[in-house]
């Protein structure tokens, strides 16, 4: 079973919770579905509760599997109303090879807050700690280039900007191939 992972708070910010998705996220994911930018820069199903449900069994599958590893950020702060509810989410994607996948995304009232940051960069020092070197050498992030955000987060998260990729369906801009690697 995969863990559920925390992030210290700093500062200037709360802790954050890293669990897997359930079935109970689905209003809040369906709420976060009218995002112009995930729309433009995620595959993530959009407004319809079915097709939310959907993605959510595909995350539990891919935990089970071990292929995809999934979790909801949430931040942990009692000041907050909506403490407690998922505000970003990131994931290990593993292709049988030593090479993983790291993508996220962040609900727009979140955003700006360093959340995929931190949730990023835990994620990836789990997941060096979880896998033998042989298993998880380097991990990728790639992003459209006119996602400036996630080229600050692959900067901020230890990721280097590798290469620019050409443009590949769906995505129609080219794409930045960020690595970071095994200590």
């Amino acid at each position: 079973m995969v863990a559920v992972l925390t992030v210290e708070a700093t500062p200037s910010a709360p802790p954050l919770v890293l669990r897997p998705w359930r079935y109970g996220d689905v209003a809040v994911l369906t709420r976060m579905g009218s995002d112009d930018a995930l729309r433009r820069w995620t595959s993530f199903p959009t407004g319809n509760t079915e097709d939310i449900r959907e993605w959510i069994t595909t995350q539990r599958d891919g935990r089970d599997t071990g292929d995809r590893i999934s979790y909801a950020v949430q931040e942990v702060d009692p000041r907050d109303a909506r403490a407690g509810e998922p505000v970003a989410h990131v994931v290990l994607k593993l292709h049988g090879q030593p090479v993983g996948e790291v993508g996220y995304w962040t609900a727009s009232h979140a955003r700006g807050r360093n959340i995929a940051t931190r949730a990023v960069d835990e994620l990836c020092r789990w997941a060096f700690e979880q896998y033998a070197p042989a298993r998880l050498t380097h991990l990728e992030l790639i992003h459209q280039v006119d996602n400036q955000a996630s080229c600050r987060v692959a900067a901020k998260a230890h990721f280097s900007l590798l290469q620019v990729l050409p443009p590949q369906p769906p995505w129609p801009w080219e794409g930045h191939l960020h690595v970071r690697r095994r200590l």
